[in-house]
């Protein structure tokens, strides 16, 4: 008997899954809350270089005194990262006058002034990560999705060996330790290393989520199941547009976003081990128990081979060889820390950019079922490439095209996101499922670190980073289309079948 015959005669979608599902979803809905935190506390306000007050500057005012000391932008604004060597009086007789000798002009000597209007401190503010150190605020991004890269890697190959519910804890309890240590960090060292080690938890909640609840749902409502479940990240995309917004300072911001794992970490032992990966594993008598539970809870009657595998195993069969190399972050990423990009006021823009998610996920729910899973991931990837490319050549003055054209590329990259982590959850075995979403989302997050670098490459040339988004974003739509369709399969339980572990487990069901 297979695992799905299990499942219907115990109700693959009753009070039990439902229950399962709303525990997991409560710290689904805290990641975004993390992976896109870096938009509010990395953010750069406006600044220019500090002025040491001279006795020449007594009767003069706030504006006149920048005159004299900053040189000014083409578009008149004060330049943020350069200063004169010596005041320029002249220019208060006319302000117009901008000195053509580059040898009076020299970079910030005593430290930047920030505006605290919109922010009371970012870690910008707080380590002056502007000018020069401008790359070290983008790598802030960097280093936490290297730990998220990290820790897939890591919790992938450790939810196979020990299960998921044992992991899926200690991901959540270490998430509120260095989410807490980030927010008491004293240098930019402390906190470069704290968001890793967060980004290493945290990718473990992320990984093991979705795979735990599809694995006690029917193939009849997988699809529902992974779709809701990615609603909840919608809700916590729009949540931190709520929460940056009341909350202005950067170390209490980090303690308002990590606080939430603190109650989700105790609610998570109700949550049962996967019966599915207990017998892929031989632990026949403990699924026995989590089935029976299931079949009560849902009102049924109590009717009536492990291998140890290892990211090797992925590369032993060309058709797994494939979808390890699949990733689809790289534009998701791009697109959503770049708020301030499309002419939007920025807690505006992560509300709107988080509330296009949810029926983009309905859109994809429909397609996935419609077309399949293939054709629904490769489209939505080459539409965020295109829509991304298109506003390239929409001139910026055009705000509202260039942010409606936003608007729909985001909801067509999360459409591509929700398919990718349900495709990938129906590609792999039990028995490899969880390294396989490690790998998968090794490569996913490998793209996330390396999509805040992107940003810099506008040094370079202005429209580079968005054409490097589009570039990657069509050609994973098109790799796409090399992948199998997974429509109304069953789960893959192992790469040899265990019958007669699922045969056992039968017989003690019927004898109960």
């Amino acid at each position: 008997m297979k695992f799905e015959d299990l499942l219907l005669e115990i109700d693959g979608f009753g009070k039990f899954q439902i229950l399962i599902l709303f525990i997991l979803c409560l710290p689904r809905m805290n990641l975004p809350m993390h992976f896109l935190l870096h938009n509010f506390l990395a953010a750069t306000p406006s600044h220019h270089c500090a002025i040491p007050h001279q006795e020449a500057f007594v009767n003069l005012t706030t504006e006149e005194v920048l005159l004299i000391s900053i040189p000014r932008e083409p578009d008149g604004t004060f330049k943020s990262c350069e200063m004169f060597s010596q005041p320029q009086f002249h220019l208060l007789l006319n302000s117009s006058l901008q000195p053509e000798n580059n040898s009076i002009i020299q970079e910030c000597q005593h430290g930047w002034v920030y505006d605290h209007s919109q922010f009371t401190s970012t870690i910008s503010t707080q380590w002056d990560l502007v000018c020069e150190q401008r790359g070290l605020n983008q790598a802030t991004a960097t280093f936490f999705f290297i730990g998220v890269t990290m820790g897939a890697v890591v919790f992938g190959y450790l939810s196979d060996r020990f299960g998921r519910k044992a992991m899926l804890l200690l991901a959540l309890v270490c998430a509120v330790i260095f989410g807490m240590l980030s927010a008491a960090s004293v240098s930019y060292s402390m906190l470069a290393i704290t968001r890793t080690l967060t980004g290493v938890a945290l990718s473990g909640v992320s990984l093991i989520v979705l795979p735990l609840g599809m694995e006690w749902v029917d193939v009849e409502h997988r699809t529902f199941s992974g779709i809701l479940t990615s609603m909840f990240w919608s809700i916590g995309n729009m949540l931190l547009a709520a929460i940056a917004y009341l909350v202005r300072e950067w170390r209490w911001l980090l303690v308002a976003v990590t606080g939430p794992n603190s109650v989700f970490s105790p609610r998570s032992r109700w949550v049962p081990e996967s019966a599915r990966w207990l017998i892929a594993n031989g632990k026949v008598k403990r699924a026995h128990r989590h089935l029976l539970r299931c079949a009560r809870m849902n009102g049924r009657k109590d009717f009536a081979p492990g291998e140890n595998y290892t990211y090797i195993t992925l590369f032993r069969t060309p058709v797994l060889r494939k979808i390890s190399l699949f990733g689809v972050a790289f534009s998701y990423y791009g697109m959503s820390m770049n708020l301030t990009g499309f002419g939007l006021n920025m807690y505006l823009s992560q509300f709107v950019f988080g509330f296009i998610e949810i029926p983009a996920k309905m859109i994809m729910y429909v397609l996935v079922n419609r077309v399949g899973r293939r054709q629904s991931q490769a489209w939505a990837l080459i539409l965020t490439g295109l829509c991304i490319g298109a506003n390239i050549v929409i001139p910026r003055p055009f705000t509202p095209l260039r942010s409606a054209v936003a608007i729909m590329g985001k909801g067509f990259s999360e459409a591509a996101f929700t398919t990718a982590f349900l495709y990938t959850c129906e590609l792999y075995p039990t028995v490899l499922r969880q390294n396989g979403m490690g790998y998968s989302s090794f490569m996913a997050r490998l793209g996330g670190a390396l999509a805040p670098l992107v940003f810099l490459l506008d040094e370079v040339w202005r429209s580079l980073p968005e054409v490097t988004y589009c570039g990657v974003a069509v050609c994973c739509g098109l790799v796409a289309f090399l992948l199998p369709e997974t429509l109304h399969v069953r789960l893959p339980e192992g790469s040899k079948p265990a019958k007669s572990t699922c045969r056992n487990l039968t017989e003690m069901l019927t004898n109960h």
